[in-house]
């Protein structure tokens, strides 16, 4: 049994913990039912909503690195609220960040809280964030946002946390490959597996 919070607890092997990366779960969740859905949202969108389908979870939790100006490299940051941080239709009028024709505001408010780490509020897009500036959102990587739509509109419940790899800088592109191995372990304390 996996204890979110005080109101969520989940039989392990009825969880989905998705990845973008095998690196990033490493030989911790080999025992796992996990999901390697590769880098970027039409992959995540892709290869999730094919295994909801399949697998059915009573629960999904994404896992992954992500970069961050106002958080710490090691933290871990439970997303609840998400930004499709390139989607831009202002030409016509609509706020930065909203999807034209949707009922879903520019910041996605859903996700499950985890004591005790901090909350964060992730932007998603399809791009490797190294000058991040925006202060919209405080983490970035290019998969939740995604993964928490279909979550969502399927009506799973959905934990959303990031360690945060680099500062989604200069330095990032450095930075993200010698930190990215250690989320694994770090995910494999807080659910205690690995």
């Amino acid at each position: 049994m996996i204890t979110i919070n005080q109101n969520y607890q989940f039989q392990i092997e009825n969880i989905l913990f998705v990845f973008a990366l095998e690196m990033e779960a490493a030989e911790v969740f080999n025992e796992q039912n996990t999901l390697f859905v590769g880098v970027g949202k039409v992959n995540a969108t892709y290869e999730l909503t094919k295994a909801i389908h399949q697998k059915k979870p009573d629960l999904i939790v994404n896992l992954g690195s992500a970069g961050s100006s106002a958080f710490k490299k090691g933290d871990v940051v439970c997303c609840t609220q998400f930004v499709q941080r390139d989607m831009d239709v202002s030409g016509l009028g609509y706020e930065r960040y909203v999807t034209p024709y949707t009922n879903i505001p520019s910041v996605l408010q859903y996700g499950l809280q985890m004591e005790p780490f901090p909350l964060g509020i992730c932007g998603t897009g399809d791009n490797f964030e190294m000058g991040h500036t925006e202060t919209k959102y405080d983490v970035v990587d290019m998969e939740a946002y995604a993964i928490a739509t279909i979550a969502m509109k399927e009506k799973i419940p959905f934990l959303c946390l990031k360690y945060i790899s680099d500062g989604a800088d200069d330095n990032a592109a450095e930075d993200w490959p010698v930190l990215v191995h250690k989320a694994a372990l770090a995910f494999g304390e807080i659910f205690q597996i690995g």
